[in-house]
């Protein structure tokens, strides 16, 4: 029995299909058709190799299911009748070779932890975490030699802009296009005059043109690390050992835990070290601390962990204590005045490129929750991957400089203006 898919590709997206090689990375504008293209794609590997196994990511699980999954539907209808089965509420479509296209969400990567995929796509992944590649998706496709598709619209120079520029870079396995609005015919001219007359250039730019120069919209912090960048304070910021360094904390249970490592020069702060990572407990970090070899002055925490847990009876700034870290609860502030502090202390801060690099991604990325109904930003973050380093970067800037001073240090003094 014969069947037809009802996709019709346009012919600069069956062009694409064609030249796909195994990491692709392809940066289009809005409106591009990348969902449809993405779901097709892996259709059609399916029906091609039989018991594949396929992998379609969307920033979170709720999107997946909202738009993805109707498209995964729609198109696979017609093999339904060779055969196969819908699992609605694992949003994933059995076909009659023993192939399987499943949709994931990358705000839960523990879904993806130990399948492995003949293809995966990443559909935004500018709005993923970084990790979701490098510590879930590249080991899933390891095995099968699967392919890798990173699709979606820029959003600053972050994880996205990486692969990117990567895919440029390298060449080979390495497949990177970029498709601006102005150049596909996809949107009439008279259209995109006229959202250019009402958005903001920088917003058109990043939208329709794909510029990755645009900061995030709704990030709170944008604006402020562009200008680190310009001003080449994200470098190469060594470890001073005549300096203390203090430490601030995001302590989470069944969430991430981040740690930035800083130092305090004068009006400087250089953020020398970052760390996260999630299901340890304190003594784990405790190690992490002590293996990094820093010289300590000061530990800052969240105002909650003096809360007692039910299990132990302690708090986790008792247990912290015991484990030789001992906390400076940071006052209990309204988020809003925290992130002002953030502001206020980011052009004085310095970052390490290399070791400091997903601290600064989520600095970048941490932004306004989004109103789809009043299509408005509201004041509120939206709580994601970049929501553990922008919380414990607040809670760092929450609080003064030390109490101790560097008198123990040797003064340098300048003897010829000395009278």
């Amino acid at each position: 029995m014969e069947v037809t898919i009802p996709y019709e590709p346009r012919p600069l997206q069956e062009k694409i299909h064609n030249e796909l090689k195994r990491f692709n990375v392809i940066c289009c504008h809005r409106r591009f058709g990348k969902t449809v293209f993405a779901i097709n794609h892996l259709i059609m590997t399916a029906c091609e190799i039989p018991n594949a196994r396929l992998a379609y990511i969307a920033p979170t699980y709720r999107q997946g299911k909202a738009v993805a999954y109707d498209y995964l539907k729609e198109y696979t209808e017609p093999l339904m009748k060779l055969g196969g089965k819908r699992h609605e509420t694992e949003l994933k479509v059995d076909l009659w070779n023993g192939s399987r296209i499943q949709i994931f969400g990358s705000d839960n990567p523990d879904a993806l932890r130990g399948l492995g995929f003949d293809g995966v796509c990443l559909d935004e992944f500018a709005l993923m975490s970084p990790r979701v590649w490098t510590e879930v998706v590249r080991p899933a496709v390891s095995d099968k030699l699967g392919y890798v598709i990173f699709i979606g619209t820029p959003m600053g120079h972050n994880q996205f802009w990486d692969v990117y520029d990567l895919a440029i870079r390298r060449g080979g396995d390495w497949y990177g296009k970029m498709y601006r609005a102005s150049e596909t015919e996809i949107i009439p001219d008279f259209e995109l005059e006229e959202a250019r007359l009402t958005m903001p250039a920088s917003q058109y730019e990043q939208e329709f043109e794909c510029s990755f120069q645009a900061a995030v919209s709704g990030a709170f912090y944008g604006k402020q690390i562009q200008k680190a960048e310009k001003e080449n304070r994200i470098t190469d910021v060594e470890y001073d050992p005549t300096v203390d360094v203090e430490t601030w904390w995001d302590l989470g249970i069944g969430d991430s835990t981040s740690i930035w490592f800083a130092q305090r020069v004068g009006k400087e702060i250089r953020l020398i070290d970052y760390y996260e990572t999630s299901g340890e407990s304190l003594s784990h970090y405790a190690t992490v601390l002590e293996d990094k070899g820093y010289k300590y002055n000061r530990h800052v925490g969240p105002h909650d962990i003096t809360t007692r847990e039910l299990g132990t009876g302690k708090s986790r700034l008792e247990v912290a204590y015991e484990l030789g870290i001992d906390f400076e609860v940071c006052p209990r502030l309204a988020v809003d005045h925290g992130i002002e502090a953030v502001r206020n202390n980011l052009d004085n801060c310095w970052f390490d490129k290399n070791k400091c690099k997903y601290g600064i991604d989520c600095l970048r990325q941490y932004r306004k929750q989004f109103d789809d109904k009043m299509q408005t930003f509201k004041n509120k973050p939206l709580h994601d991957w970049a929501s553990h380093a922008a919380d414990s970067f607040r809670y760092g800037c929450s609080v003064d400089g030390p109490t101790r001073t560097d008198w123990d240090k040797p003064m340098h003094v300048d003897t010829r203006y000395i009278v």
